[in-house]
């Protein structure tokens, strides 16, 4: 009673490359907006935090493409 896995054709860089580069862009703000006392560090953490958010923006409510679209609530039924 083996179980065959299907080997997916996406590597490991492509999908989890971006949540890395986010996770490591909100490290590096948060050390930098512990750590500094105004000047660069401040506008380190301040764009290094902000990067993230305005890609959960985007993503969360930004233009919906032809595979993103809303599903209408009634189910598409009039």
């Amino acid at each position: 009673m083996s179980q065959h896995r299907e080997k997916t054709s996406m590597s490991f860089g492509a999908m989890w490359g971006w949540p890395i580069v986010l996770g490591v862009l909100t490290a590096i703000g948060l050390i930098s907006a512990l750590f500094s006392d105004g000047g660069f560090g401040d506008v380190l953490a301040w764009i290094t935090l902000g990067i993230p958010v305005l890609v959960g923006g985007w993503y969360g409510w930004g233009p919906r493409g032809p595979g993103r679209a809303r599903k209408d609530a009634s189910g598409g039924q009039p």
